[in-house]
C-alpha cells in the first residue's frame, strides 16, 4: 500500500513538473534587421507596454541609465565597422542604453550586451559611444514600445526609439562608399559588362565622376553589342545626358526604347519616352 502510495505522489509531482501552461509574454521580444548599404544592421529587443502608465518621469526617472526596453539587453549588431557622431566604431554587438531627461536624452552602445538589464556595475571603459539627442514630441501616444530604422540613404540611417509620446533617433553611418569603392577597383583588373554596368550604375545614382561612368557604361555596351540590353542603353543615356553629350543620350534611349517595346518592357518603353520628350527628341 505505501509503494502505492509513493508511486502516485512520484507520478503527481511529475505531471506537476512537466505541464506547462504557455501565456503570452508581458513585453514580447522582436527581431528587426535592416540593410544599410551593404551593412547588416539588426536589433534584438523587447517591447514592455504603457498600460496606463505613466512612463518617461514616472515609471522611468529622469537622469537614470534605462535598459531601453525590458528583460535581457537591447542588443544592436553591426556587420561591418560603422560611425556614429564622427566616431569610428567596430563591427559586433552593443547593448543598447538611454538616458532620458525632459530637454535631452543620452543614447549609449555599450561594449558588453550579455547583462539582463542595466550592469549591478556600471563600467565607463564598456561605454564605446553616448550621442546627446533632442527629444521629439509625439502628436500621439505609442502603447507600445517600439525601434525603427528611419531616414534610410544607401551610407546612413537613424535609430528611432518610440514610446509614450516621445522620438529620440540617433543617426550612424556605414562604409558603402568604401566598400563599393574597392569592389569596383577590384573589378576593374578584368571587368565583365555587369561589373561595368555595376559600377557605372553606382557612379550615378551617387553623384560621382560622371566620366567614369561615361567609359564604364559605353564599355559595357560595346561587350554586349551581338545581344544589346535595353536597361544597359537605357543607362547609358541617362549617363550621356548627364554627362551633357544629348545627341548621344537621344540615340541611346531611342535604340533602349525600340528594345524594350519588342521585349514587351512597358516600364522601361515609358520611361524612355519620357526622357526623350524632356531632351527634344525628334
Amino acid at each position: 500500500m505505501k509503494k502505492l502510495i509513493l508511486s502516485l505522489f512520484v507520478a503527481a509531482i511529475s505531471y506537476i513538473t512537466n505541464a506547462q501552461i504557455e501565456t503570452p509574454a508581458p513585453s514580447p521580444s522582436q527581431k528587426i534587421e535592416q540593410k544599410v548599404g551593404l551593412t547588416d544592421v539588426t536589433v534584438n529587443y523587447s517591447r514592455p507596454s504603457m498600460k496606463g502608465r505613466k512612463i518617461f518621469g514616472g515609471l522611468e526617472t529622469y537622469g537614470k541609465v534605462w535598459r531601453t526596453g525590458a528583460n535581457e539587453n537591447t542588443k544592436i549588431t553591426f556587420s561591418t565597422d560603422f560611425t556614429i557622431d564622427g566616431k569610428e566604431m567596430k563591427k559586433g554587438s552593443y547593448a543598447l542604453f538611454t538616458i532620458p531627461r525632459k530637454e535631452t536624452w543620452d543614447i549609449i552602445l555599450y561594449s558588453d550586451a550579455t547583462n539582463w538589464g542595466v550592469p549591478q556595475k556600471w563600467e565607463e571603459s564598456k561605454v564605446a559611444a553616448k550621442v546627446r539627442v533632442t527629444p521629439l514630441k509625439m502628436p500621439m501616444l505609442i502603447e507600445t514600445f517600439t525601434i525603427t530604422f528611419d531616414d534610410l540613404t544607401s551610407n546612413s540611417a537613424v535609430l528611432g526609439i518610440l514610446w509614450e509620446d516621445v522620438y529620440v533617433g540617433l543617426k550612424f553611418e556605414t562604409p558603402t562608399d568604401a566598400m563599393v569603392s574597392k569592389n569596383i577597383e577590384k573589378a576593374m583588373g578584368g571587368p565583365a559588362a555587369q561589373d561595368l554596368y555595376a559600377a557605372a550604375d553606382y557612379y550615378l545614382t551617387a553623384d560621382k565622376d560622371i566620366q567614369k561612368a561615361k567609359t564604364w557604361i559605353d564599355k559595357a555596351v560595346t561587350l554586349t553589342a551581338d545581344t544589346p540590353r535595353f536597361w544597359y542603353l537605357r543607362r547609358q543615356a541617362l549617363i550621356h545626358a548627364k554627362a551633357g553629350n544629348k545627341e548621344t543620350a537621344i540615340a541611346a534611349a531611342k535604340l533602349s526604347l525600340q528594345l524594350a517595346e519588342k521585349a514587351g518592357n512597358q516600364a522601361y518603353v515609358k520611361m524612355n519616352k519620357a526622357s526623350l520628350k524632356e531632351w527634344g527628341a525628334k
